[in-house]
C-alpha cells in the first residue's frame, strides 16, 4: 500500500510538471522507444514485444480468443516477410492506405481517415522519421491522447497474418504499413485487438487530437447550429457529416442527388449570399475520398450560381479542392443525418486559427463507499460524488444574441472500459448535472456541499441522458457566474475513474471543489491526579496490576469488556493494532504503556468519540455507513478530501460498514498522525522535512 501511495503522489508531481503534456508524453508501459531501438541496434536484433506478445491472447478474448475457429492458422509476421519491399507511408498518408481487415472497428478506419486530412495531427500520432531502413530495428511507436495525457506506444511490428494476409487494417497496396502498425499499437493500448470491435468515430477522432467531441442528430437540430458550426470552424475544430444506412445494402450506395451514404464527408466553410433579395446560408462539404459529389442546387455547374455578383461567384468556386462542392444549409440539414464536431485544445491548432476553447480538465474517480454516489435519484449518496467548480466570467461575442449567456461544452469520459471486456464488464451508465452555486458559497475555495444543499436546490443544466457510452457530453450556455458541475455513475457504488473536461468561449476559471484539509485539534487536556476521582483510580488499580501501567493487551480486555456492554453498537471487539495506536498516541515516556493520567485522557477521547458516533448513526444501526462516517469526521474535527476518505474507507470498511472500533482506531490515527505534524512544523508553514530514521520512526509510531 505504502509503495502505491508513493506512486500515486510522485504521478500527481509528474502531471504539474508537464508529464502526460504534447511535448513529454508518458512512456506506456515504462517502454521507451529510443533506448530499446538503441539496444536493439546494438546487439543486432529486432524488437520482439514482451508486453504485447505474437500470441493468441493479444489477439482477444472471445471471438478471437485462444482455441476460437477465427483465428486458426494465425502467423505473426513482419513487413519484410510479406513483401521485398516495405514502406511506412509512401507519398503521404492517404485513403487507400486504410482497408479494413477481419475486425468490426470501422469506426476506428474513419478516425484514421479524418486524420489523413490534418497533417499537424498525423505527424502527432505517428512521429516523424519512421521507416524499413535508416535504424530498422523492427520496433515502431506511435502517440494517443487517453484520458487527459498523451501517451507513446511502442510496439513490435509482428502483424497478425491468416493464409498470407494480413488479417486487420492494410494498404490496398499491400506494401505500406503505416495504418497496420498503427491499429497494432492503438489495440496494445487497449488490451487487445477485439477490444477494438464496436465504437463510434469520436472515440477516434479525440484519441488522435485531444479534443472534445459533440454529435447532432440533424433531423432535432438546435436552432443555432448554424452558429455552431461558424464558431467551430472559427477555431480549425474537425467537422464531419454522413447519411445513416438503413440496412447493410445501403453501405456506399449513391442517391439520385449524388450523395454516398454511409460515408464519412468534411465540412469545410459556411458562407452567406444575397439570392432572390434574401440572405441565403449556404455551406462547403468536401467529399475526402472520392470525385462524387452534390448535383442538386447550389452544386458545382446549378444555375443558382448566375444570380451572383461574378466576383463573388468566382471566388466562392474557384477555391474549391476536387471534391469539394456548396449546398444550401436547409438542403444539408435535410440530407445528412448527422453532424459530429471534434473541438480541439489550443495546442493542437495551427497559429493561423481565429480564436480558441479556453480548457480545464479534471482527474477524478468514483469509489464505492466514498465518492461513488449515484445520480440525484439518491439523496443520500448524490452529495458524495466529486465536486467541481467554474466560474463564466464573460459572456459570449455574439452580436446578434440579445441574451447575456456563456457558451461552454462539457464532456465526462470514463476511463479504460474497453480493457474490462475481458472480464466480461463494459461501460457504465454516466451522465452529469450543473448546479448554480448560490450566494452564501460564492468564492468560496475548498466547500464539498453536502447533502441539505441537493435536497433544497435543483440542477439549472445536465447532461441529456445518464448513458452507458465511453462519453457523456453537453454544450450549455449559462448566464455569467459561478456553477458546480457533479459528474456521477446513475447507480450508486460504481466504481470507475473519470477524466471531466470543460471547454469555455470565454476566459473562465475551474476548481476542484474538494473539502481543503483541515484538522481542528482541542488542545491536550492538562490534568493532574488530583483531578481524577476516586473510583476512576480505584478502577485503574485494580486494572493495571502491580506495575500501575496498562500495556496494549491489558487495554484491549478493558475496551472490549466496555464496548459489550453497551448493546446498542456493532463491533468485532478492539483489535491489537488500534490499542497499540491508541498507547503509542498517548505514551509520552516511550514505555508502550499507560499510565493513571495518559489512562484518563484516552479515557475521556474515547467516551467522546462514543458520542459522536451515536449521534451520526443516522440510522440507529449500531455502525456506520460510509457518507455518516464522512460526517462525523467532520465533527470530530477533521476535514479531508476526497482521496484521503478513499483510503480511510479502503482500511477501516467492511463492505461499506465501520463499526465502533474502527472508527475509533480511524480517529486515534488521525490524531496521531496530525498530532506530529503539528509538532514538526513549528513555523505553522504547512511543510516539513525529515530525515530517512525521522520518517521511519514516524511512520511505525504514527
Amino acid at each position: 500500500m505504502v509503495v502505491g501511495v508513493s506512486e500515486r503522489i510522485q504521478r500527481d508531481r509528474d502531471r504539474d510538471e508537464g508529464l502526460g503534456s504534447v511535448q513529454q508524453a508518458v512512456q506506456y508501459l515504462n517502454q521507451d522507444f529510443q533506448s530499446l531501438r538503441e539496444e536493439c541496434l546494438q546487439n543486432r536484433t529486432l524488437f520482439q514485444d514482451p508486453m504485447f506478445p505474437a500470441e493468441p491472447a493479444s489477439l482477444g478474448f472471445k471471438e478471437l480468443g485462444p482455441g476460437s475457429a477465427k483465428i486458426r492458422g494465425v502467423e505473426w509476421k513482419r513487413p519484410k516477410d510479406l513483401t521485398a519491399t516495405p514502406e511506412f507511408i509512401v507519398g503521404g498518408a492517404t485513403r487507400t492506405d486504410i482497408c479494413q481487415g477481419a475486425l468490426g472497428d470501422c469506426w476506428l478506419l474513419a478516425a484514421i481517415g479524418s486524420l489523413t486530412l490534418n497533417q499537424t495531427l498525423l505527424h502527432r500520432v505517428v512521429p516523424h522519421g519512421q521507416n524499413f531502413r535508416n535504424q530498422y530495428a523492427g520496433i515502431f511507436h506511435f502517440q494517443f491522447w487517453q484520458f487527459g495525457e498523451w501517451v507513446d506506444v511502442v510496439i513490435d511490428d509482428r502483424l497478425p497474418v491468416k493464409d498470407g494476409k494480413l488479417m486487420f487494417v492494410h494498404s490496398a497496396e499491400g506494401t505500406e504499413f503505416w495504418s497496420a502498425l498503427l491499429e497494432k499499437a492503438y489495440a496494445k493500448l487497449n488490451g487487445s485487438y477485439e477490444a477494438l470491435s464496436g465504437g463510434s468515430t469520436t472515440e477516434g477522432f479525440e484519441d488522435f487530437t485531444g479534443g472534445v467531441a459533440e454529435s447532432y442528430e440533424l433531423k432535432k437540430a438546435p436552432s443555432d447550429l448554424y452558429r455552431i458550426i461558424g464558431k467551430a470552424l472559427e477555431r480549425g475544430s474537425l467537422l464531419g457529416c454522413s447519411i445513416d444506412i438503413t440496412s447493410a445494402f445501403d453501405m456506399e450506395a449513391v442517391t439520385f442527388k449524388k450523395l454516398v451514404k454511409g460515408h464519412a464527408y468534411s465540412v469545410t466553410g459556411l458562407r452567406q449570399v444575397e439570392y432572390r433579395r434574401q440572405q441565403e446560408r449556404l455551406i462547403r462539404i468536401r467529399n475526402p475520398w472520392g470525385q462524387v459529389e452534390w448535383t442538386g442546387a447550389w452544386s458545382d455547374g446549378s444555375s443558382e450560381w448566375n444570380t451572383l455578383d461574378s466576383a463573388e461567384k468566382d471566388e466562392m468556386l474557384c477555391k474549391m479542392e476536387d471534391g469539394e462542392f456548396w449546398m444550401s444549409f436547409g438542403e444539408f440539414l435535410r440530407q445528412f443525418s448527422r453532424l459530429e464536431i471534434c473541438n480541439l485544445t489550443p495546442d493542437a491548432l495551427s497559429q493561423d486559427t481565429t480564436s480558441f476553447w479556453t480548457t480545464a480538465t479534471f482527474n477524478g474517480s468514483w469509489r464505492k463507499g466514498s465518492t461513488a454516489g449515484g445520480c440525484r435519484n439518491h439523496p443520500n449518496t448524490f452529495w458524495i460524488n466529486p465536486q467541481y467548480k467554474i466560474s463564466l466570467l464573460e459572456e459570449d461575442d455574439d452580436p446578434d444574441d440579445d441574451e447575456a449567456a456563456c457558451s461552454f461544452l462539457v464532456a465526462l469520459m470514463q476511463k479504460d472500459r474497453r480493457r474490462y471486456r475481458r472480464q466480461g464488464q463494459d461501460m457504465h451508465t454516466i451522465g452529469f448535472a450543473v448546479y448554480e452555486i448560490p450566494h452564501e458559497f460564492k468564492g468560496s475555495q475548498s466547500v464539498h456541499l453536502k447533502k441539505d444543499f441537493f435536497l433544497r436546490h435543483s440542477s439549472c443544466a445536465r447532461s441529456e441522458n445518464f448513458i452507458n457510452l465511453r462519453e457523456v457530453s453537453a454544450r450549455l450556455r449559462l448566464p455569467p457566474g459561478e456553477y458546480l458541475i457533479v459528474p456521477s455513475t446513475f447507480e450508486p457504488s460504481k466504481e470507475a475513474d473519470f477524466v471531466l473536461r470543460v471547454f469555455t468561449e470565454k476566459q473562465c476559471e475551474t476548481k476542484d471543489m474538494d473539502d481543503g484539509v483541515v484538522f481542528n485539534l482541542e488542545e491536550e487536556q492538562e490534568i493532574t491526579e488530583s483531578d481524577i476521582d476516586d473510583s476512576f483510580r480505584s478502577m485503574f488499580a485494580q486494572l493495571s496490576g502491580d506495575d500501575m501501567e496498562i500495556s496494549v493487551r491489558e487495554l484491549r480486555t478493558i475496551l472490549n469488556r466496555v464496548v459489550s456492554k453497551h448493546r446498542d453498537l456493532q463491533t468485532d471487539g478492539f483489535s491489537m493494532e488500534s490499542c497499540r495506536s491508541m498507547v503509542s498516541l498517548m505514551d509520552k515516556d516511550g514505555s508502550a504503556r499507560l499510565g493513571l493520567l495518559e489512562f484518563q485522557i484516552i479515557w475521556n477521547k474515547i467516551r467522546k468519540w462514543l458520542a459522536i458516533f451515536r449521534e451520526f448513526d443516522l440510522d440507529r444501526s449500531g455502525c456506520m455507513n460510509s457518507y455518516e462516517m464522512r460526517l462525523a469526521l467532520e465533527n470530530g474535527g477533521f476535514k479531508l478530501n476526497n482521496k484521503l476518505y478513499q483510503m480511510l474507507i479502503a482500511r477501516y470498511a467492511d463492505n461499506e460498514i465501520i463499526d465502533f472500533d474502527n472508527f475509533t482506531c480511524c480517529l486515534i490515527r488521525l490524531e496521531a498522525m496530525f498530532r506530529i505534524f503539528q509538532g514538526l512544523d513549528r513555523d505553522c508553514t504547512g511543510t516539513v522535512e525529515i530525515n530517512t530514521v525521522e520518517w521511519l520512526f514516524v511512520t511505525m509510531c504514527g
